[in-house]
């Protein structure tokens, strides 16, 4: 890959990390949550204070999204793919709007009845896509026949945004989880990248205490009481936090406990050393007190950073539970949807548009990815641009992989209580890491809370 696009990501690096973080801290959500709210208009120009809603033209879609830098770049990167392609005039009209504060502005439509209030797109954090489709379904357009082919897509992506067999939803940013590896450190240790592709956590278990012997440095950290982890391994076999009838299962998950004593032995044995907040975390990747990063694909903006490091890190995937019939070496942690509302004037326009750039474009892919914005749709994978060697990576083809990663992430049930219930795993392995508490009876506390949460 060429300087200048690594220097771009650069510049993303915090968009980025907040990609899965929600606004910090926590590796859950889309893209992120910056800036206050602005329209933009056409021209590029901004007014502030003014609210875009309903259709903005013959040939005009509105749009609420976040993040001038890469959401509402993205947009505004397929709309001018869109006109130059047979389309002269299209325009988005895009409102700078918190990821947060679009959920409260969908909320408010739906309690005051009146829906003529909301764009015809908006973004959608995959993490709360299933709390607000199934809660209120009217907000979205049914694109399950739209001739959108969402097999092109990684099928836990479109999960997100399939409520009752329906595509509510076209998927956005990739957040396949990688297995980012410090290869000097490992070096040390007589390892190299294939020792840890394609292997059990055992095996992994095992490689992480050769490393720790030889350098003294863990091959993993962890943000203290955050369960982002133990929610990526869980994906990795396809388990979930709930059943397919929308009851929690937590007591008596097999692959959670798994999950659950994997994270505890770890910390036991050091390997794995748990961290204050977000911002040592970060820190531990780019000052060498950790051998490793297991998280979404965004983590490498904030790696890429320290220039000093380049070519002493590469990817590769996530070791797989044993115990488990389905479980598999991929998983993902974060991302977001597009969504076409209700309320667009225009569906056929809109949805012409979302297929031929987000569901159709390399030519938009290959532009994003200047910006860190990784696709799950996998034709993109094929491109020039994603098979460009990364130099910073010891010249892998780290795009195209991460591509190959995200078509084999297995889909699970997030639900519409899915943060109640993430949370709730979080106090449970917080109290027994910390405090030495035992595991079924967090386990079985963390099913009663979220059962209360859902007024049952």
């Amino acid at each position: 890959m060429k300087r200048k696009v690594i220097a771009v990501l650069l510049t993303s690096a915090m968009a980025l990390s907040m990609a899965a973080c929600g606004g910090g801290g926590s590796s859950d959500g889309g893209s992120s949550d910056g800036g206050s709210d602005a329209a933009a208009t056409d021209d590029g120009a901004e007014a502030e204070g003014e609210e875009v809603s309903g259709s903005g033209g013959d040939n005009t879609l509105t749009v609420w999204t976040w993040d001038p830098n890469f959401n509402i770049y993205a947009i505004e990167k397929a709309a001018e793919i869109y006109a130059a392609n047979g389309h002269e005039g299209f325009t988005v009209q895009v409102e700078e709007v918190l990821s947060d504060d679009i959920e409260t502005r969908l909320t408010t439509a739906v309690s005051a009845g009146d829906l003529s209030t909301l764009p015809d797109i908006f973004l959608m954090q995959d993490n709360s896509f299933q709390k607000y489709a199934t809660n209120y379904p009217d907000l979205f357009t049914d694109l399950t026949d739209s001739g959108i082919d969402f097999s092109q897509f990684s099928e836990a992506k479109v999960a997100y945004s399939t409520v009752d067999g329906k595509n509510l939803g076209i998927p956005f940013d990739n957040g396949a989880v990688i297995n980012a590896i410090r290869t000097d450190l490992i070096e040390q240790a007589g390892l190299t990248l294939e020792d840890f592709t394609d292997i059990t956590w055992s095996q992994y278990m095992e490689l992480a205490k050769q490393v720790l012997d030889a350098t003294g440095v863990p091959m993993l950290t962890s943000q203290a009481g955050s369960p982002d982890l133990i929610m990526e391994m869980l994906q990795s076999c396809g388990a979930s936090l709930f059943n397919e009838d929308g009851s929690v299962n937590i007591v008596g998950n097999d692959a959670l406990k798994e999950c659950m004593e994997i994270y505890a032995q770890m910390v036991a044995d050091g390997t794995l050393v748990e961290v204050t907040d977000w911002d040592q975390y970060i820190a531990s990747l780019n000052n060498g007190t950790a051998a490793s990063a297991l998280n979404g694909c965004w983590i490498m903006a904030s790696i890429t950073p320290q220039e000093d490091q380049s070519g002493k890190w590469q990817i590769t995937n996530m070791p797989r539970l044993e115990k488990q019939d389905n479980a598999t070496n991929y998983s993902n942690n974060g991302g977001s949807s597009w969504v076409i509302s209700s309320n667009c004037a225009n569906t056929d326009l809109a949805i012409d548009f979302m297929n031929s750039t987000f569901a159709g474009s390399t030519e938009l892919y290959d532009d994003l990815i200047q910006k860190g914005a990784l696709a799950t749709w996998a034709p993109a994978g094929d491109s020039e641009a994603y098979a460009q060697p990364v130099e910073f990576f010891a010249n892998q083809e780290v795009y195209a992989l991460i591509v190959d990663y995200a078509t084999k992430t297995p889909s699970n049930i997030t639900g519409p209580f899915y943060y109640d219930a993430r949370d709730a795993v979080g106090v449970a392995l917080s109290n027994i890491i910390q405090s030495g508490a035992d595991m079924d009876s967090e386990i079985a506390s963390a099913q009663e809370t979220v059962e209360f949460n859902m007024g049952g």
